[in-house]
């Protein structure tokens, strides 16, 4: 069984570039203020959702493991 993520949205600090959506359109999506919300509150683990955080300009998307709630987006300083 894979890892499941919590994938949430600072919409405080979004900015609305989109970025997140191109990268990973099934797991973001843009509502009509330009505002990211995840598709999914919880869903696997995937590569283009971790890529789209990393992509984020601003550091919007925080990614933590369902199960122990470890930081997996961004990494720890």
């Amino acid at each position: 069984m894979g890892d499941r993520w919590r994938i949430q949205v600072d919409r405080g600090v979004c900015i609305g570039s989109g970025m997140c959506a191109n990268h990973a359109p099934g797991g973001f999506r843009l509502d009509s203020a330009r505002q990211s919300h995840p598709r999914q509150e919880e869903a696997e683990a995937e590569a283009g959702v971790l890529e789209a955080a990393e992509g984020c300009p601003v550091e919007a998307i925080t990614i933590t493991l369902v199960r122990s709630g470890e930081l997996v987006f961004p990494p720890e300083e």
